[in-house]
Parts: structure tokens; C-alpha cells; sequence
């Protein structure tokens, strides 16, 4: 079994910033990844049910990490679990667990990815194209090769490094359109 993956909103980072918002649905999962900054809230809701799925079905939520810019619109999806580097958050229940290594789903699992900031993740999802890395890695397919505000722009490249040798045919950036890794 695989996930499919959609981008709801292809994020950009320049005069104005917006994330880039992803669907993934694998089984019962219907998981949403950084739903953060856009210029109106139409921008994810709007894709999302011309996919058929309401906000109250999305199971799962992932923050990448806590910037405002990736997680703004996350009290759109009132059922749903958050996650992040950390802890799994629902209702009035916080649960600790690391991420690196979670599984949401038998396709769809979280690694430690820290560079852009301390508490980076990254969304792994097996689909029928390969393995997809949504990320905050890279910006955009453009880089920029040194992060502006990386906290650690040597484990950032580490970072890179790693989830490069897990060979992604597809690198969905924190602000762009998906690329395939060079």
C-alpha cells in the first residue's frame, strides 16, 4: 500500500511568504502537512475539497517546525492530531514522543531533520512515484544553498545529506514548487 500525496498551495518566499501545503492520504489517514502562511484560507480549503475531504476528516496535522509561516492555519482542522518534533498534540492531550522515526500511517512516517531550526522534521511518504520528502531543507528547488535563517547551517547540509542518500524522487521545499533532487 502507498499514499497519494497532493499540494494544495505551493508556497513562495519572497516580498510576501507562504508555505507549501500538502495533502497525504494513505488508508484511513488524511494528513496535512504545514498549513501555514497563505494569502487567504480558500487557498488550502478550496483544493481540499475539490479532493473530496472535508477539514473535520483530516486525522493528522505536521508542523515541519514552529515558525508562524508553517503552521498559521493548523485550528483549521479540528479533529485532527498535531504533530511535531516532539509530541503528539489533540484536544487538551499532549503526548511526548520523538518524531524521528514515528509512523502516521503505514506509507507516511517522520525523521529528525534539524538545520532551518533545531526542531526540523521531515514528512516521508512511500507513494507509487517513489519516496516523496516534504521538507523545510530547501526553501525552493533554488535553494538557497546557505539557509538566511538556518540555526545550524552545518547540520542543515548534514541534514541534507541524510535524507539525499535516501534517494526521494520527489523533494516537496518548504516554500516552492516539488523538484527532483539533482
Amino acid at each position: 500500500m502507498t499514499a497519494v500525496l497532493d499540494v494544495l498551495n505551493e508556497g513562495y518566499a519572497d516580498d510576501r511568504v507562504a508555505s507549501t501545503v500538502v495533502l497525504i492520504r494513505d488508508g484511513d489517514a488524511v494528513i496535512v502537512v504545514d498549513p501555514g502562511m497563505v494569502a487567504h484560507r480558500g487557498l488550502i480549503l478550496d483544493p481540499l475539497g475539490a479532493l473530496g475531504v472535508t477539514p473535520d476528516q483530516v486525522t493528522d496535522v505536521v508542523f515541519s517546525h514552529h515558525h508562524p509561516d508553517h503552521t498559521l492555519n493548523a485550528a483549521l482542522f479540528p479533529e485532527a492530531r498535531f504533530h511535531d518534533h516532539w509530541a503528539i498534540y489533540q484536544g487538551d492531550v499532549w503526548t511526548e514522543r520523538e518524531a524521528d522515526g514515528f509512523e502516521l500511517s503505514g506509507s507516511v512516517s517522520l525523521r529528525a531533520t534539524p538545520g532551518h531550526s533545531a526542531e526540523d522534521i521531515t514528512t516521508l511518504v512511500r507513494t507509487d512515484s517513489g519516496l516523496v520528502a516534504c521538507t523545510h531543507l530547501w526553501w525552493s528547488a533554488d535553494g538557497p544553498d546557505i539557509d538566511p535563517l538556518a540555526s545550524d547551517q552545518q547540520l542543515l547540509e548534514e541534514s541534507r545529506a541524510g535524507l539525499l542518500a535516501l534517494a526521494p524522487a520527489l523533494v516537496v521545499p518548504g516554500h516552492g514548487a516539488p523538484f527532483v533532487p539533482a
